[in-house]
């Protein structure tokens, strides 16, 4: 089941305090990107993020759910509701998220 771009645009709602927060759209489900780093992703409507020591931490009852078959576990972002929470999550993980490896050229 692919997300839905509303739900997409209610995430983006939510973070919208947060500077440079951007999407790519990946076959149905759209990764995103906090200060050009990939946070986590939207998949089947739900907000996953990396899990970092950071973001277990800051979540520590959340559950652990795979995004799509045969990936690795992210954690499940149950209080997408809470704006403050949703920037506090980002910001604590920013810091730990690995840099984007540079593109080769063609």
């Amino acid at each position: 089941m692919a997300s839905s771009r509303e739900y997409l645009e209610f995430i983006l709602g939510q973070i919208s305090e947060l500077e440079e927060i951007t999407y790519r759209a990946m076959m149905g489900e759209f990764i995103i990107y906090y200060r050009g780093k990939i946070v986590g992703g939207i998949y089947d409507d739900r907000l996953l993020v990396k899990p970092v020591k950071s973001a277990i931490s800051y979540m520590p009852t959340a559950s652990y759910e795979l995004p799509y078959e045969g990936a690795k576990e992210m954690l499940l972002v149950d209080e997408v509701d809470n704006k403050e929470f949703l920037k506090g999550l980002f910001y604590v993980m920013y810091d730990e998220l690995p840099t984007p490896k540079p593109k080769k050229k063609k």
